[in-house]
């Protein structure tokens, strides 16, 4: 199937390592051009870019999901090297993972703590999109994806702020799903998902993840870039405002 994808600009945010790194390769496979974006890890990222054809075919972007001037200079600077924006995945994030047993109660934790993440992770991606959206309605063509986990509507345990700022984004394209003028877009929400993420997660609870769904495995990166590149290809004729799990049916 050709997914149309040829020469189109992709932006990738948060592409360095696991789903980002994934869909990033995924999009160059079928010869769209990619911009990943990093926000410390330049190295990693220009590394990438030679992996995915060099200075012709992708770029390397700083950027800051906290920090509005970042993404908007991030957004210009692929436009004034491409002329455009035809994509855009939402894949960053500012998160500081906590052992479970070791995480405060939601009660204690600081005001400052939890607002800065929740906002960082909601606003930040709407402004990404934002800043993308315009030139997508005047050329009339675009797609956007924006990464959230099926803990938005499962839950786990201390996943509060988390929760509620992927659910936050489900929200988003509800409303974003009107913009029209050839422009879809959807969430992907994965489950647990086979990135360096996972190394640090105990064994048994990996093999107590993998019981409980009902495919027998977790997804791993490729399952969800591949998901993420559908979705943003001329191949997808009419899915919009949609939250899908690639989680094994969990």
């Amino acid at each position: 199937m050709d997914l149309g994808l040829t020469d189109k600009r992709v932006l990738v945010t948060g592409a360095t390592r696991g789903i980002g790194r994934a869909a990033a390769r995924v999009f160059a496979a079928e010869g769209a051009r990619v911009a990943v974006t990093y926000h410390s890890n330049e190295v990693a990222a220009k590394e990438l870019v030679q992996e995915l054809g060099g200075a012709d075919r992708a770029c390397a972007v700083p950027y800051d999901l906290a920090v509005p001037e970042s993404i908007e200079q991030a957004v210009r600077s692929i436009e004034d090297r491409w002329g455009g924006v035809d994509v855009v995945v939402a894949n960053a994030q500012t998160w500081e993972w906590i052992n479970p047993q070791e995480m405060p109660q939601y009660q204690d934790f600081p005001m400052d703590f939890w607002l800065s993440k929740y906002r960082e992770n909601v606003e930040g991606h709407l402004w990404t999109v934002r800043q993308a959206l315009g030139g997508m309605r005047e050329r009339g063509w675009g797609r956007v994806v924006l990464l959230s986990s099926v803990t938005a509507t499962h839950g786990n345990p201390g996943s509060e702020i988390y929760s509620a700022a992927k659910a936050a984004l489900h929200g988003f394209v509800r409303g974003l799903m009107w913009t029209g003028d050839g422009v879809l877009a959807n969430v992907v929400a994965p489950g647990g998902t086979l990135t360096e993420s996972l190394e640090a997660v105990d064994p048994a609870l990996l093999e107590v993840a993998v019981r409980e769904t009902p495919s027998g495995r977790l997804s791993t990166a490729d399952d969800v870039a591949r998901l993420i590149v559908f979705l943003s290809s001329e191949a997808n004729g009419n899915v919009n405002g949609q939250v899908i799990h690639p989680a094994g049916g969990r």
